[in-house]
């Protein structure tokens, strides 16, 4: 049970946490805990920061914003007083247990976080494995983040990706990984492909997005070279028939592999179109 006394405070004297990474909501949680608000008003205490310019919120932005809808007069809040690093830590921590948060929310508390971290005097050295008094902040952050050291760090690299791109990331068109891989593109070899994707309605593999960031480290991607990538047709994106092989096992040997099955057949329906090609010209 938590030793911290609530206190009751207006919904004015609250602001918003600078720079929240997290504006994505989620629409019917948000109605739902609306409607438990105004039933039962405000059960869980917000987290606030007593700063020289106010009470800033590290948690509950959504029952404050739901406080100031249903114009209640006070909201139950838990006081803290923390320097700015540590409130930005502890607005990452309360924040990221979250359901739903999208890549990019991610990427940016992850950063926050560390760099928050770095200015409190802990080691980012990504290089160095000598042991010291202080730590990597990647290794600390991992500690208490469901995300591994080298994952994080991952996350952290798709705020190097220009807005376009990090919005394809969130609406799932590119996927994380090859996310990453074109976070190490420079912002005009990026550019260059934001209008490729959107000329030819199509987004990388992640094998294409490792081509990319290769020649990109070679200093020799080119605007052709990332339309012709682009052109290349994806596994995934070709069609098939799926015909089972007993179906094949009817007109062949037990014995016969499936490749030779398979171009056998191919020559059999080639013969089928000239056939049928043949008998068209006859029927004119």
């Amino acid at each position: 049970m938590s030793t911290e006394r609530t206190e009751y405070l207006s919904p004015d004297l609250l602001q918003p946490f600078e720079n929240n990474p997290f504006q994505s909501v989620d629409e019917n949680e948000y109605d739902e805990l609306r409607d438990s608000i105004k039933e039962f008003g405000i059960i869980t205490p917000l987290i606030v920061n007593k700063s020289d310019n106010g009470y800033e919120i590290i948690s509950g932005h959504r029952r404050w914003q739901i406080a100031k809808e249903l114009k209640l007069e006070v909201v139950p809040v838990y006081v803290r007083e923390l320097s700015k690093e540590e409130a930005i830590i502890s607005f990452v921590d309360c924040n990221l247990c979250r359901e739903k948060i999208l890549p990019s929310e991610k990427a940016r508390a992850y950063k926050m976080r560390h760099d928050a971290m770095k200015k409190q005097g802990a080691r980012t050295d990504l290089t160095s494995s000598q042991v010291g008094t202080k730590f990597r902040s990647d290794e600390l952050l991992a500690e208490t983040m469901p995300d591994s050291r080298m994952q994080i760090q991952r996350y952290i690299r798709l705020n190097n990706l220009q807005k376009p791109l990090l919005d394809m990331v969130d609406e799932g068109r590119i996927s994380f990984t090859p996310a990453v891989e074109l976070s190490y593109l420079t912002e005009a070899e990026q550019l260059d492909l934001i209008e490729t994707i959107e000329s030819e309605d199509c987004t990388p593999s992640l094998s294409q997005a490792q081509r990319m960031h290769k020649l990109s480290d070679e200093k020799k991607l080119t605007m052709d070279d990332i339309f012709s990538i682009m052109q290349e047709q994806k596994a995934n994106q070709k069609e098939y028939i799926r015909i089972p092989v007993e179906t094949f096992r009817k007109y062949f040997k037990k014995d016969m592999p499936p490749k030779q099955m398979e171009e056998i057949t191919e020559k059999a329906l080639a013969r089928y179109a000239a056939f049928l090609q043949k008998q068209r010209r006859w029927e004119r």
